[in-house]
């Protein structure tokens, strides 16, 4: 039997890169994953890809910086399932530049994605992960999260952020049997870091500071997400798991 059988899990921003590789690993799992993305083509992609080897998923189109699209998911996966049994925030976005020049919109679209959607979303899907044998949350923070780095101090303060609502939240949640934890990746090679990374030098640097003496890839987030998925993490809520490939060590 696989870890993740007869399971319903949500995974958000899964049409690319880490939310991907989660939902591909999910299904092969055995669960039942709903792919949502800003992109409906990429979702659709994902869930082809999967259908394909066998597994259960299902493609939404679904911008979670909005309040309509997110009440629209939950109600889908009611009608569907009657219930949620994991929830993997990961949907988020990069922007770059120093606050003294962040503007206004720059600032609010960053939190609204990195930070409002998984308070929002953990709240509405609450009645559907009360419905679960072993319900989970599980959201996906940064190691930026404890460090300050220039030019990013927008965006490692949403992460820093998620950081303590996942603590928060699994205090709140603990009485209905609900574990909240996050996964704190390192350098990931994916479309939110391609830009960045296409500079030979900051790549080198960044590879240079990593004790494993490589980038991460979105399958090496995976068996967390996996772990903190399953009943193997039934004890554990209010954790932060690094994959980072010891950077976060080496600071």
């Amino acid at each position: 039997m696989t870890r993740l059988s007869g399971k319903v899990a949500i995974v958000t921003g899964s049409g690319g890169g880490i939310g991907q590789a989660i939902a591909r690993r999910f299904a092969a799992e055995g669960a039942h994953v709903w792919v949502t993305d800003i992109n409906g083509e990429t979702a659709e992609e994902t869930v082809r890809g999967i259908k394909a080897k066998g597994g259960a998923a299902t493609a939404m189109l679904v911008d979670v910086s909005k309040g309509q699209d997110l009440t629209a998911l939950v109600r889908s996966v009611e009608a569907a399932h009657g219930r949620a049994d994991v929830l993997v925030n990961n949907a988020g976005i990069l922007v770059r530049g120093e606050v003294r020049q962040l503007s206004d919109a720059d600032w609010t679209k960053l939190r609204e994605v990195n930070l409002d959607a998984i308070l929002r979303l953990s709240r509405d899907a609450l009645p559907l992960l009360r419905k679960s044998q072993s319900p989970a949350i599980i959201n996906i923070s940064s190691i930026m999260a404890h460090r300050g780095l220039r030019p990013l101090a927008a965006y490692t303060a949403t992460k820093g952020a998620i950081t303590a609502l996942t603590k928060g939240l699994a205090v709140e949640y603990a009485p209905f049997n609900i574990r909240v934890n996050s996964i704190a990746p390192g350098y990931v090679e994916t479309g939110i870091t391609d830009r960045l990374l296409k500079l030979p030098p900051v790549k080198q640097a960044l590879i240079d500071k990593t004790p494993m003496g490589r980038l991460g890839r979105p399958e090496d987030l995976v068996g967390a997400a996996v772990f903190f998925a399953s009943d193997d993490s039934l004890y554990c809520t209010g954790s932060e798991l690094a994959v980072d490939g010891g950077m976060g060590a080496g600071l």
